[in-house]
């Protein structure tokens, strides 16, 4: 299980990150009027998602069942159990974006 990390002082930022050997740009938002994070997305230069909030215990970009998207889960989730929201505040000091390999079917 790895983690990708926010680093909260640069944002907004964009990064490149490798997941199943294709690289995506990430670029990380927040909204300090309601206290929540948005990621972007794109592949190859193509924009294939925009202001995905960030929410704690729902995989990142799971209505999308686009084979573009990473084939991997990112879900924001705190392991010490301590909080159970994704804000300012909790964000890469107890809850973290884990990443999971997706099973295949069959």
């Amino acid at each position: 299980m790895e983690i990708i990390e926010i680093e909260k002082e640069q944002i907004p930022y964009r990064f490149e990150i490798v997941l199943t050997d294709t690289v995506f740009t990430f670029e990380v938002h927040y909204n300090s009027e309601y206290d929540f994070f948005t990621i972007d997305l794109e592949r190859d230069g193509e924009v294939l998602a925009t202001g995905n909030k960030l929410v704690y215990g729902v995989p990142l970009f799971s209505s999308s069942v686009d084979e573009r998207f990473p084939q991997v889960e990112i879900l924001p989730y705190d392991e010490s159990g301590s909080a159970q929201v994704v804000n300012w505040k909790t964000l890469s000091e107890s809850v973290f974006l884990y990443m999971f390999e997706e099973e295949e079917d069959g």
